[in-house]
């Protein structure tokens, strides 16, 4: 068991009305360390909120960043659950349940020259939301620009922008999208040398396990599909993480967790057969929902959920090796509860929310 020292972290209210904080992702970006969520009032309303600091150690100097949400009745209520970075501005995924069917609606944020979180006006329902609506999951930037992975009813999906200001989407391509032997579905990304990389899964027909798989890509229009080592157990990729070993993906293999571990550039035959670490339990939906990569100490950190709530994982740069970590607070599975995990350098930063309060904390890893 490993045992960080966490240090609770105020992470201040932004202007508006009271509420709590509702903490969803973290990123380094540049110089600086940023927190993306809202704020959700007593009475149910929410709004999008991002936090940031110049503290290496992202114990202290938490200060709300300054957003326009340009009148957006849905942007105003957005809560931030994915954060990438670009050459020192962060971009992000919010959204807002609502309209007739209570689907997510979702809304961009790019960072403007001033330092100022802007939201992407709606200009175009299909673009993320109607009939075909699944899923928008997770953000990167990239040679290029930006890729945001999901899923769409035709299968795994990506959007692209050059800047984050306005992103086009891309479904039903060969190969990546749904074709009549295999569903599939895309859960993260990340880039490569040259180009892009996806996680996620398939289902075979007339198969209920589920496989993992990756796709590449160079320029996000022509995808590779990598299937990576399985078995007859139910097993998808959820995460995926960059390192100085080459590449992890992280998912569920079976009744337990699991990582694959690949080259740098995500090649097909590269890839291990998966290291399986914790128990996912049941009568829960299990998942790998956050990964820290912490360069100076050579870790892993992951944060899991299984029906035992959420749990903190640590293994080396190659998913090698898995050790419990203690975390501050307990907190138990459901779907209003969240913890997620980010890094850099030895620093970790875990964010936690238990359904009733959240809370932010800090810590170097340990030394052996």
């Amino acid at each position: 068991m490993v045992n960080p020292q966490w240090k609770s972290v105020e992470l201040p209210l932004p202007p508006g009305p009271a509420g709590r904080v509702l903490a969803r992702d973290v990123t380094r970006c540049g110089d600086r360390w940023y927190v993306g969520g809202g704020v959700g009032t007593p009475a149910g309303d929410t709004r999008p909120a991002l936090w940031s600091t110049t503290d290496p150690a992202g114990a202290t100097g938490w200060a709300p960043v300054p957003l326009d949400t340009a009148s957006d009745y849905y942007a105003i209520r957005s809560v931030l659950y994915a954060l990438g970075c670009q050459d020192g501005r962060v971009a992000a995924i919010g959204a807002k349940s609502g309209g007739a069917h209570g689907n997510p609606r979702v809304r961009t944020f790019y960072s403007r020259a001033d330092g100022t979180l802007v939201a992407v006006p709606s200009r175009d329902f299909e673009l993320y939301g109607g009939g075909r609506q699944v899923s928008v999951n997770r953000i990167a930037a990239g040679p290029g620009g930006w890729l945001i992975a999901g899923n769409r009813a035709g299968g795994a999906t990506v959007w692209t922008s050059p800047d984050a200001t306005a992103f086009t989407i891309h479904e039903d391509l060969p190969t990546l999208a749904n074709s009549p032997d295999l569903s599939t579905f895309a859960s993260d990304l990340a880039r490569l040398p040259a180009g892009w990389l996806v996680v996620g899964g398939g289902r075979l027909a007339g198969r209920i396990d589920r496989d993992p798989y990756v796709w590449t890509s160079a320029d996000a229009n022509v995808w590779n599909r990598v299937p990576l080592p399985g078995t007859p157990d139910d097993e998808t990729a959820q995460r995926v993480a960059r390192t100085a070993d080459g590449l992890v993906a992280l998912g569920v293999a079976g009744t337990a967790f699991a990582a694959w571990h690949g080259d740098a550039a995500g090649a097909t035959g590269a890839w291990s057969g998966a290291t399986r670490f914790g128990a996912t339990g049941t009568g829960a939906v299990a998942a790998v929902d956050g990964v820290a990569v912490l360069e100076t100490a050579s870790r892993l950190v992951v944060s899991t959920v299984g029906a035992d709530g959420h749990r903190l994982w640590t293994a080396d740069l190659a998913g090698k090796g898995w050790q419990s970590m203690t975390t501050p607070v307990q907190v138990g599975p459901g779907g209003n509860t969240a913890v997620t995990v980010g890094g850099a350098g030895d620093t970790m930063l875990l964010l936690t929310d238990d359904g009733t309060a959240g809370g932010l904390w800090a810590s170097q890893f340990p030394r052996a």
